[in-house]
Protein backbone atom coordinates (compact mmCIF):
# COMPACT_ATOMS: atom_id res chain seq x y z
CA UNK A 1 0.00 0.00 0.00
CA UNK A 2 1.31 3.41 -0.98
CA UNK A 3 2.13 5.51 2.06
CA UNK A 4 1.31 9.21 2.08
CA UNK A 5 3.53 11.63 3.97
CA UNK A 6 1.87 14.89 4.97
CA UNK A 7 4.38 17.72 4.76
CA UNK A 8 3.42 21.10 6.23
CA UNK A 9 5.90 23.82 5.40
CA UNK A 10 6.59 27.53 5.22
CA UNK A 11 5.93 29.28 1.91
CA UNK A 12 9.53 30.51 1.72
CA UNK A 13 10.90 26.96 1.38
CA UNK A 14 8.21 25.79 -1.05
CA UNK A 15 10.14 26.40 -4.31
CA UNK A 16 13.18 24.52 -3.05
CA UNK A 17 11.35 21.58 -1.49
CA UNK A 18 8.92 21.08 -4.36
CA UNK A 19 11.87 20.69 -6.71
CA UNK A 20 12.94 17.64 -4.69
CA UNK A 21 9.64 15.94 -3.91
CA UNK A 22 9.20 14.10 -7.21
CA UNK A 23 12.71 12.67 -6.91
CA UNK A 24 11.94 11.38 -3.42
CA UNK A 25 8.61 9.90 -4.52
CA UNK A 26 10.20 8.14 -7.49
CA UNK A 27 12.98 6.69 -5.35
CA UNK A 28 10.85 5.51 -2.43
CA UNK A 29 7.38 4.93 -3.85
CA UNK A 30 5.90 7.18 -1.16
CA UNK A 31 3.50 10.01 -1.94
CA UNK A 32 4.08 13.41 -0.37
CA UNK A 33 1.02 15.60 0.21
CA UNK A 34 2.15 19.18 0.75
CA UNK A 35 0.61 22.22 2.38
CA UNK A 36 2.18 25.67 2.60
CA UNK A 37 1.51 28.66 4.84
CA UNK A 38 3.46 31.61 6.21
CA UNK A 39 5.58 30.69 9.23
CA UNK A 40 3.23 32.06 11.93
CA UNK A 41 0.26 30.28 10.33
CA UNK A 42 2.13 26.95 10.28
CA UNK A 43 2.57 27.06 14.04
CA UNK A 44 -0.95 28.35 14.71
CA UNK A 45 -2.64 25.69 12.60
CA UNK A 46 -0.61 22.84 14.09
CA UNK A 47 -1.48 24.12 17.57
CA UNK A 48 -5.14 24.04 16.47
CA UNK A 49 -4.88 20.39 15.47
CA UNK A 50 -3.66 20.36 11.86
CA UNK A 51 -2.53 16.82 11.06
CA UNK A 52 1.01 16.47 9.65
CA UNK A 53 3.90 14.03 9.50
CA UNK A 54 6.78 16.45 8.89
CA UNK A 55 7.05 20.21 9.30
CA UNK A 56 9.55 22.77 7.99
CA UNK A 57 9.43 26.19 9.63
CA UNK A 58 11.48 28.58 11.78
CA UNK A 59 13.60 26.92 14.51
CA UNK A 60 11.91 28.80 17.36
CA UNK A 61 8.49 27.68 16.13
CA UNK A 62 9.60 24.05 15.92
CA UNK A 63 10.97 24.40 19.43
CA UNK A 64 7.62 25.75 20.63
CA UNK A 65 5.74 22.92 18.91
CA UNK A 66 8.08 20.41 20.53
CA UNK A 67 7.37 21.89 23.96
CA UNK A 68 3.66 21.54 23.21
CA UNK A 69 4.12 17.87 22.34
CA UNK A 70 3.27 18.40 18.66
CA UNK A 71 6.79 17.67 17.33
CA UNK A 72 8.75 14.60 18.43
CA UNK A 73 11.60 15.55 20.73
CA UNK A 74 14.98 14.84 19.16
CA UNK A 75 13.67 14.84 15.58
CA UNK A 76 14.64 18.43 14.84
CA UNK A 77 17.37 19.10 12.25
CA UNK A 78 18.50 22.41 10.78
CA UNK A 79 17.36 22.45 7.14
CA UNK A 80 19.04 25.62 5.88
CA UNK A 81 18.73 29.37 5.65
CA UNK A 82 17.40 31.82 3.08
CA UNK A 83 18.81 35.29 2.49
CA UNK A 84 16.70 38.42 2.07
CA UNK A 85 16.70 39.94 -1.39
CA UNK A 86 15.22 42.67 -3.54
CA UNK A 87 12.97 41.84 -6.49
CA UNK A 88 12.15 43.89 -9.58
CA UNK A 89 10.04 43.30 -12.64
CA UNK A 90 11.92 41.70 -15.52
CA UNK A 91 13.27 44.31 -17.91
CA UNK A 92 13.61 46.99 -15.24
CA UNK A 93 16.63 49.27 -15.21
CA UNK A 94 19.69 47.84 -13.42
CA UNK A 95 19.81 48.77 -9.75
CA UNK A 96 22.78 48.87 -7.39
CA UNK A 97 22.14 47.65 -3.83
CA UNK A 98 25.62 46.27 -3.11
CA UNK A 99 26.44 48.76 -0.33
CA UNK A 100 24.40 50.05 2.58
CA UNK A 101 24.34 53.51 1.01
CA UNK A 102 23.22 52.17 -2.38
CA UNK A 103 20.58 50.00 -0.72
CA UNK A 104 19.15 52.96 1.19
CA UNK A 105 19.13 55.10 -1.97
CA UNK A 106 17.32 52.40 -3.93
CA UNK A 107 14.59 52.21 -1.29
CA UNK A 108 14.23 55.98 -1.08
CA UNK A 109 14.09 56.31 -4.87
CA UNK A 110 11.55 53.55 -5.46
CA UNK A 111 7.97 54.57 -6.21
CA UNK A 112 6.60 51.59 -4.25
CA UNK A 113 7.96 48.57 -2.37
CA UNK A 114 6.07 45.34 -1.73
CA UNK A 115 6.71 43.36 1.44
CA UNK A 116 5.25 40.30 3.14
CA UNK A 117 2.65 41.69 5.52
CA UNK A 118 2.33 38.54 7.65
CA UNK A 119 5.67 36.77 7.39
CA UNK A 120 9.02 36.73 9.15
CA UNK A 121 10.70 38.75 6.41
CA UNK A 122 8.23 41.63 6.64
CA UNK A 123 8.81 42.04 10.35
CA UNK A 124 12.56 42.17 9.84
CA UNK A 125 12.26 44.72 7.03
CA UNK A 126 10.14 47.05 9.16
CA UNK A 127 12.71 46.93 11.93
CA UNK A 128 15.54 47.50 9.46
CA UNK A 129 13.94 50.69 8.15
CA UNK A 130 13.80 52.01 11.72
CA UNK A 131 17.41 51.02 12.33
CA UNK A 132 18.57 52.78 9.17
CA UNK A 133 16.64 55.91 10.08
CA UNK A 134 14.67 55.97 6.82
CA UNK A 135 11.34 54.64 8.09
CA UNK A 136 9.47 57.96 7.80
CA UNK A 137 10.60 58.36 4.20
CA UNK A 138 10.09 54.79 3.02
CA UNK A 139 7.04 53.50 4.91
CA UNK A 140 4.52 55.58 2.92
CA UNK A 141 5.71 53.70 -0.21
CA UNK A 142 5.20 50.23 1.25
CA UNK A 143 2.62 47.88 -0.23
CA UNK A 144 1.52 45.09 2.13
CA UNK A 145 1.13 41.79 0.27
CA UNK A 146 -0.49 38.80 2.03
CA UNK A 147 -0.22 35.08 1.44
CA UNK A 148 3.35 34.75 0.21
CA UNK A 149 2.64 36.62 -3.05
CA UNK A 150 5.16 39.46 -2.66
CA UNK A 151 7.40 38.58 -5.61
CA UNK A 152 4.43 37.82 -7.85
CA UNK A 153 2.95 41.23 -6.98
CA UNK A 154 6.09 42.85 -8.36
CA UNK A 155 5.72 40.82 -11.54
CA UNK A 156 2.13 42.05 -11.89
CA UNK A 157 3.29 45.65 -11.55
CA UNK A 158 1.68 46.26 -8.16
CA UNK A 159 4.98 47.58 -6.80
CA UNK A 160 8.26 48.67 -8.33
CA UNK A 161 10.39 46.65 -5.92
CA UNK A 162 9.80 43.78 -3.53
CA UNK A 163 11.59 42.77 -0.36
CA UNK A 164 11.29 39.05 0.24
CA UNK A 165 13.35 35.87 0.78
CA UNK A 166 15.47 34.99 -2.27
CA UNK A 167 13.69 31.67 -2.84
CA UNK A 168 10.44 33.47 -3.60
CA UNK A 169 12.13 35.84 -6.04
CA UNK A 170 13.86 33.06 -7.97
CA UNK A 171 10.60 31.12 -8.13
CA UNK A 172 8.78 34.08 -9.69
CA UNK A 173 11.07 34.13 -12.76
CA UNK A 174 10.90 34.99 -15.62
CA UNK A 175 8.46 37.79 -14.77
CA UNK A 176 10.63 38.85 -11.82
CA UNK A 177 14.39 39.22 -11.42
CA UNK A 178 16.62 39.16 -8.37
CA UNK A 179 18.17 42.62 -8.13
CA UNK A 180 20.46 41.31 -5.43
CA UNK A 181 20.73 40.13 -1.86
CA UNK A 182 20.78 42.61 1.00
CA UNK A 183 24.25 44.04 1.72
CA UNK A 184 26.17 41.82 4.13
CA UNK A 185 25.92 44.38 6.94
CA UNK A 186 22.12 44.36 6.69
CA UNK A 187 21.49 40.74 5.78
CA UNK A 188 19.17 38.68 7.92
CA UNK A 189 18.86 35.02 7.12
CA UNK A 190 15.57 33.26 7.70
CA UNK A 191 16.44 29.89 9.25
CA UNK A 192 14.40 26.73 8.82
CA UNK A 193 14.26 23.50 10.79
CA UNK A 194 12.65 20.14 10.06
CA UNK A 195 10.63 18.33 12.71
CA UNK A 196 8.67 15.05 12.77
CA UNK A 197 5.16 14.96 14.18
CA UNK A 198 4.91 13.36 17.61
CA UNK A 199 1.60 11.83 16.53
CA UNK A 200 2.58 10.69 13.04
CA UNK A 201 1.32 7.31 11.90
CA UNK A 202 4.01 7.36 9.20
CA UNK A 203 6.95 8.38 11.36
CA UNK A 204 9.40 6.04 9.62
CA UNK A 205 8.49 7.37 6.18
CA UNK A 206 8.63 10.95 7.47
CA UNK A 207 12.11 10.29 8.84
CA UNK A 208 13.17 9.01 5.43
CA UNK A 209 11.94 12.25 3.87
CA UNK A 210 13.80 14.27 6.49
CA UNK A 211 17.01 12.34 5.80
CA UNK A 212 16.57 12.88 2.06
CA UNK A 213 16.06 16.63 2.48
CA UNK A 214 19.16 16.79 4.68
CA UNK A 215 21.40 14.71 2.39
CA UNK A 216 24.43 16.27 0.72
CA UNK A 217 23.12 14.94 -2.60
CA UNK A 218 20.47 17.67 -2.74
CA UNK A 219 22.65 20.58 -1.58
CA UNK A 220 23.30 21.88 -5.10
CA UNK A 221 19.63 21.76 -6.03
CA UNK A 222 18.69 23.63 -2.88
CA UNK A 223 21.40 26.25 -3.51
CA UNK A 224 20.05 26.83 -7.01
CA UNK A 225 16.66 27.60 -5.47
CA UNK A 226 18.09 29.94 -2.83
CA UNK A 227 18.47 27.71 0.24
CA UNK A 228 21.93 27.84 1.82
CA UNK A 229 23.31 25.12 4.05
CA UNK A 230 25.41 26.29 6.99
Amino acid sequence: MNQEIRLFGAIAVRPAVLALISQFETTTGFTVAVRWELNPAVKKQIEAGEVFDIVITNPNLVQDLTALGKVKAGSQVAFGRIAMGVAAKAGSRPLDIASVEAFEQALKSARSIAYASEGTSGGYFFGLLERLGIADEVKPKLVAIPGGQTAQAVGRGEAELGVVPVTSILAAAPEVVLVGRFPAELQSYVDFTIGISAGSTNAEAAEQLSEFLMSAAVDDMLAAKGVERR
